[in-house]
């Protein structure tokens, strides 16, 4: 029998149908009447949805919070299809747990609203310029900042960036709307709200400055000293490993009792670490196991070299190889001891230890995460924008290990592997489909480094002077030779056996 089999048909997911749900479904202790908003998120995917409105949900359930209720906002057409989606639910969601040993369903019912998403963004500076929102959170992802890869600054030269200098109240970006907001907040005396990043960026918080700060300086050199002298931009860290929705998770929802056209899964494990800066209050998070700290950067290093390097490590060779997940690349023989060598002689060796787990610790847990069987995370989701995820999560370690004469051989071949993937076909000769939002660059240069290696590396807006780097240069030539006319698996033998 179907361990989440039930008597009765499924329910569909309404405020007014909450009676009717399963016993075993959790659903708010709270109602929607008695939340007033406190906060706007902009780019309300899976991600939020499992992590940070999951902490203001289960503050209102031990009944705190009640008035930092969370008002969904986006920019994009995929966010205009989302709000469509939790309109007809009343914004709620369905968080489906995935754990080994079982399976469960929880509702949660933070959001309360979701802003039309228009041309111009009219709705989202008006709703951040009223005096109730006091936090503006983002999940935009690490390629949606407009940085210079070279120079790790606010791209100003940007066309959408200088499309919001020369109209302000037209903004197109998340950093047009949040300055015009603030310039709002500015001229009717009220004070900033917090800006907190939930991307993962190492300094997500300080990179958001710079961004909103630097537009703010091609406007009015005055509203930018105001943002500065005012405002906040908390440094944080996220971690939960949450999987695109597909037809079978919502079959999963279904099974337990839910009719949800956009349920969430999600791994049983979450942790938000956010240094205290907050400009205009915030909730109680601590009450709900977040850790408020003054210094979340060896958390953060920890987390995104170590976890968000490690997905890069196996995502990019599950890819060419056809296996299908995360978990699947963990059960390969192969590919969990090239995880395991190259975490252990590139990685580790660069990570500090945390307050309460050594890296060692971390990989561990890890490790088990992600051998996790019942998330069906993709190699392809995790391998998505890797244009913005191996310079974010691979290249900080390989320059640490190239500056300190350590071993550099894993992640050449990593990024060899990254290479070999946007050549756009497995070594099955199926299709690898764009997966970038550059593929087009990086499928042109992946075919040419077939020739010569040197092309892949001598992209700088990816690794600036790393690829000029005669020891990186000559590992990742060689890496790249083998796996196309040895193959990927003597590649990798070639790597553990060495």
């Amino acid at each position: 029998m179907d361990p989440l089999a039930h008597d009765n048909p499924p329910v569909k997911l309404r405020l007014d149908q909450f009676g009717r749900l399963p016993s075993n479904v959790k659903t708010p202790l709270y109602r929607r009447e008695d939340l007033t908003p406190g906060i706007v998120h902009i780019g309300l995917g899976n991600f939020h949805r499992a992590h940070q409105a999951w902490y203001i949900h289960r503050l209102m359930q031990l009944g705190q919070a009640r008035d930092w209720a969370i008002i969904g906002a986006g920019v994009r057409s995929y966010d205009a299809e989302m709000r469509e989606m939790l309109l007809r639910q009343d914004f709620l969601t369905t968080l489906v747990e995935l754990d080994p040993s079982r399976i469960s369903a929880e509702v949660t019912g933070p959001m309360i609203d979701y802003l039309p998403v228009e041309p111009g963004n009219a709705p989202l500076i008006q709703k951040m310029s009223d005096p109730e929102i006091r936090i503006v959170s983002l999940t935009v992802t690490e390629g949606g900042y407009f940085l210079d890869a070279k120079t790790g600054a606010f791209d100003i030269s940007h066309k959408d960036v200088r499309h919001d200098a020369d109209n302000p109240d037209q903004p197109r970006t998340v950093f047009g709307a949040i300055v015009a907001a603030l310039a709002n907040r500015r001229a009717n005396g009220l004070p900033p709200f917090t800006a907190l990043s939930c991307d993962n960026l190492q300094g997500n918080g300080t990179i958001l400055r710079s961004c909103i700060v630097g537009l703010a300086r091609l406007l009015d050199p005055d509203l930018a000293e105001w943002i500065i002298e005012n405002g906040a931009f908390p440094n944080s860290m996220v971690d939960c490993i949450v999987p695109a929705t597909t037809g079978h998770v919502i079959e999963q929802c279904r099974a337990l009792g839910v009719v949800d056209c956009a349920p969430v899964s999600h791994e049983n494990y979450r942790q938000w670490v956010i240094e205290d800066n907050f400009c205009n209050g915030r909730p109680p998070l601590e009450l709900v196991g977040v850790t408020l700290t003054q210094d979340v950067h060896a958390h953060e290093a920890m987390k995104l070299r170590i976890l968000n390097g490690g997905h890069q490590i196996l995502a990019n060779v599950g890819e060419i190889l056809n296996i299908p997940t995360i978990s699947n690349c963990m059960q390969d023989s192969d590919i969990l001891s090239f995880f395991r060598k190259v975490q252990a002689r590139d990685i580790l060796p660069h990570v500090q230890a945390v307050p309460g787990t050594t890296p060692v610790d971390y990989l561990d847990l890890v490790e088990g995460r992600f051998a996790n069987s019942t998330i069906h995370d993709t190699t392809r989701r995790v391998a998505f924008d890797g244009s913005a995820r191996h310079p974010g999560f691979l290249l900080p370690s390989l320059r640490d290990a190239l500056q300190s004469g350590t071993s550099i051989n894993g992640l050449a071949l990593t990024e060899a592997f990254w290479c070999r993937m946007c050549a756009g076909h497995r070594e099955d000769g199926s299709v690898i489909s764009d997966n970038d939002p550059l593929w087009p660059e990086l499928h042109r240069a992946a075919l040419s480094a077939k020739a010569n290696p040197a092309v892949w590396i001598e992209q700088g807006k990816f690794y600036g002077d790393i690829g000029q780097n005669q020891v990186f240069s000559d590992a990742f030539s060689s890496w790249l030779s083998t796996i196309w006319q040895l193959g990927s698996r003597a590649a990798l033998a070639r790597f553990i056996n060495g």
